[in-house]
């Protein structure tokens, strides 16, 4: 256990009390862990926008920033396309910049040294031949599965430019000599650069992992066979490091700890013997992560895990080997990392995700303000990005990526008075940033509760619910004048006498003529969510039901998500069999807040994708939960008409029914713009956002609040 000096306010004590690192103090145990952002230049040289995102995290209080993955041997062994080089002396004068702008805020940084090995992908789009330990075994590769045909061009590119696939090279001795200089080389130049650490990446399939793998390695020479020999490369490593820059420089390596879906792959067992093996030869901390290999699902399960904490055992192995700090990474929330810390299971927290949505959560746990931390959503949108070689973004915080110019926005020259008409998170982000920018805001919502449509949606997927709780605070705390069942009219919006109108009044929801939509056991997405919500089906619902419904509603308990989830696992006024029309986000959703309280569930598509506007990660994990309730998902199905019994539709050209005790229309969200011609017909400045401008859901809803909040 260590012992913590309490700070005044904060919750966290242990989290927020200083650490070290061989002979490295960090001011907390808080680091960002490495992750791609694509931000950085074509020549694999930092610039302003990579140096001003690190930057803003430091600024927001983490103990060490962990730089991206960096190419040893640029532009060989390179996962994406914009990766950082480590691989000249060219890129010191960069690199020294960006140490310089986070050290001045308290923050020290590290590189993450790497070579990709045979997850170098844009080597392979480039023609470049992998080199790897041993010539790779044919698996199965589902990471294709559930892409629309926008992303699978993007994947195309895999194939190389001949189309066909990537080329290995098994490695000889020159090889692996040269790869051990470049990453000798590549510590020289960080250290050169002012850095305070370097981070060995011996994880996630890369080229020191596939050879401490027995199922990537099946060497009968030196470095294969027993683990002493295969862990032979990165122990050369750390000595030639230590050669080149001394034994004091503080050296971390990544190590997984397990590779999922991978038969006589890495297990813990291996990881600890390995743990110790660095530690003998003077490495100064162990950096805990895990693997999965050739698996659209198993990505979420290694190395972006979507278990909560599910990493946590693996660190508590390693620490319990080595006396050496290990840091645990693995969506752990900062109250868990705090018990873990102060019990001594492990010694640093390193998150991704968390400080891409708020880079000042250290400064937020240390002032003991850990409410108004922006909570991470686990959508994959970031990572997803990634995927489809595009950008770093956060569906959560639109400042990602863009902290040189949206980081501190200014105060208004000119306060105005606005009036936002929308609860929902597009109205409710653009109602508090436009406060905190000085102007006199009031918000109108017509029903009781703030959130909109996306209370259903945290009923479903837990995260969402938080992101309510997050912009509810900030808006009262921001003074923008809150009004409740407030309906607004055109005369009343003209009344109000202000400069400005926003509208976030969401989607218009028009289910599709369908034949039968108008019988009682058909219901829409309004209909669904009002039955959820109000209590109110539009008389849907049977004499019982209604009662029970009104019952909840008397009694306040569908104003609380938390507890309409809990209680919607015991009671929904559904029936068993469900049929969802619209295999879009908002009907898998629905399909999987279903499935999971026990409805048998089929979901009709008309076109080849579902999910398409899911980020590519998120889609996965969606698919796959459905798929193992044993959601039946049929897409190309051309719906006919509803009865009685169930829906009739064409798929593969025959027609084919369904039974169903309900059917929910899931399709015909549309902008809602009626309301907006209507104010400027009558000549007041009107601005729309959100769904009700362009259907995006959440991302698109903060981005472009913010966007209008930003300019207004």
């Amino acid at each position: 256990m260590i012992a913590v000096k309490e700070v005044r306010d904060c919750r966290h004590p242990a989290l927020m009390s200083p650490g070290r690192i061989g002979n490295l103090t960090l001011r907390n145990r808080t680091l960002l862990a490495a992750m791609g952002t694509e931000y950085v230049e074509e020549d694999g040289s930092i610039g302003d926008r990579a140096i001003a995102y690190y930057e803003a995290r430091a600024a927001g209080g983490a103990g060490m920033i962990v730089l991206e993955t960096s190419s040893i041997a640029w532009p060989f062994g390179m996962s994406m396309p914009r990766m950082l080089g480590l691989s000249s002396d060219d890129y010191i004068p960069g690199l020294k910049r960006l140490a310089e702008r986070v050290q001045q805020h308290g923050c020290r940084i590290a590189a993450q040294l790497n070579h990709s090995g045979k997850v170098s992908a844009h080597d392979v789009a480039e023609g470049r031949t992998l080199l790897v330990p041993s010539l790779p075994k044919r698996a199965a590769n589902d990471m294709g599965d559930g892409l629309t045909m926008a992303e699978m061009a993007n994947f195309v590119r895999s194939a190389g430019p001949d189309g066909k696939g990537p080329r290995f090279k098994e490695m000889e001795q020159s090889d692996i000599d040269w790869v051990v200089d470049c990453f000798a080389s590549a510590a020289r130049r960080v250290m050169e650069a002012g850095f305070d650490a370097i981070e060995l990446h011996a994880g996630h399939g890369y080229l020191l992992s596939s050879f401490l793998s027995p199922y990537a390695n099946r060497r009968d020479d030196d470095y294969g066979g027993n683990l002493e020999n295969r862990a032979r490369l990165l122990l050369n490593v750390v000595a030639a490091i230590k050669r080149e820059i001394g034994d004091d420089f503080p050296i971390v390596v990544r190590l997984d700890a397990h590779e999922y879906r991978t038969e006589g792959g890495i297990t813990l067992d291996d990881a600890v013997r390995v743990a110790a093996l660095l530690e003998q030869a003077g490495c100064h901390a162990i950096d805990v992560s895990a693997y999965s290999n050739n698996s659209a699902i198993g990505f979420t399960e290694g190395p972006l895990v979507h278990q909560p904490g599910g990493y946590i055992d693996f660190a508590k192995a390693i620490k319990a080997a080595v006396s050496i700090p290990v840091i645990a990474v693995g969506r752990i929330e900062p109250d868990v990392a705090e018990r873990h810390i102060a019990h001594g299971d492990f010694d640093f927290l390193a998150m991704g995700r968390k400080l891409l949505a708020d880079p000042d959560l250290p400064n937020k746990l240390k002032d003991g303000r850990a409410e108004t931390i922006r909570p991470c959503i686990y959508c994959y949108v970031c990572v997803s990005q990634i995927f489809i070689n595009k950008s770093l973004r956060c569906a959560v915080n639109p400042e990602t990526g863009y902290e040189q110019d949206q980081r501190h926005l200014p105060m208004a020259e000119n306060p105005k008075r606005i009036l936002v008409v929308g609860g929902g998170p597009a109205g409710m982000e653009a109602a508090r940033v436009l406060a905190e920018r000085g102007h006199c805001v009031q918000l109108w919502e017509r029903e009781p509760q703030l959130g909109g449509t996306l209370r259903v949606a945290a009923l479903a997927y837990e995260p969402n619910g938080r992101l309510i709780s997050y912009l509810e605070q900030g808006l009262y705390a921001s003074g923008v004048e809150v009004c409740l069942e407030r309906e607004a009219t055109v005369e009343a919006l003209v009344n109000a006498g202000c400069d400005d109108v926003v509208l976030a009044l969401g989607a218009d929801r028009r289910a599709p003529a369908l034949p039968g939509k108008e019988l009682p056991h058909v219901l829409d997405g309004e209909e669904l969510r009002d039955m959820l919500f109000k209590g109110d089906a539009r008389g849907k619902l049977g004499v019982v039901q209604r009662v029970l419904l009104k019952l909840m509603n008397g009694l306040g308990i569908n104003r609380n998500i938390d507890r309409m989830r809990m209680l919607s696992k015991l009671y929904m006024p559904l029936g068993k069999r469900i049929v969802i029309i619209g295999g879009g986000l908002v009907g898998l959703e629905v399909a999987e807040l279903l499935a999971e309280r026990g409805r048998e569930v089929s979901v009709l598509e008309p076109g080849r994708d579902f999910g398409a506007e899911l980020s590519v990660v998120r889609r996965w994990r969606v698919l796959h939960g459905l798929r193992s309730h044993s959601v039946a998902l049929i897409n190309k199905a051309t719906v006919s008409r509803i009865d009685a019994q169930g829906v009739h539709y064409e798929h593969a050209e025959t027609s084919q029914r369904v039974h169903a005790d309900n059917v929910i229309i899931a399709q015909g969200a549309v902008p809602s713009t009626s309301l907006q011609r209507q104010l400027e017909e009558k000549g007041l400045s009107v601005h729309n956002i959100g769904d009700s401008a362009e259907i995006a859901y959440i991302e698109g809803a903060i981005h472009s609040a913010r966007a209008l909040a930003a300019t207004l």
